[in-house]
């Protein structure tokens, strides 16, 4: 429900800024798409190392999408991460994956992640 609400509240306090309510929102959708699109590539890449360029990409993918797209990365970023700390994964690992979620929600090539030999079809 927490959820839900900041949804509408900054779709309301930002859509005004950037193109109404209905913009943020689809910009919130799509985005959400781009980090399951991004989650299923790396599942279906399996490859050693490259979570954290996965991590970029989707973040990055959103972002691109807009103001509701940067939100949507964010919020499921930082509940995917505290979900896999919270389940024992490593607080250094955690940070590090932030960092690139940060990087690609901030316009920075998320190729800066790309492990070699990644198949260009990711």
């Amino acid at each position: 429900m927490k959820l839900l609400t900041s949804l509408v509240f900054c779709s309301l306090l930002l859509g005004v800024c950037h193109g109404g309510f209905f913009s943020f929102i689809g910009e919130a959708f799509q985005g959400a798409g781009d980090m399951w699109r991004a989650y299923t590539d790396m599942k279906e890449a399996g490859w050693k190392d490259g979570d954290k360029y996965f991590h970029a990409r989707g973040n990055y993918d959103a972002a691109q999408r807009g103001p509701g797209g940067a939100w949507a990365a964010e919020k499921i970023s930082d509940a995917r991460e505290s979900f896999q700390e919270f389940f024992g994964r490593g607080h250094e690992d955690t940070m590090a994956d932030q960092e690139a979620n940060r990087h690609g929600r901030s316009g920075k090539d998320p190729n800066y992640y790309r492990p070699p030999g990644l198949p260009d079809k990711y």
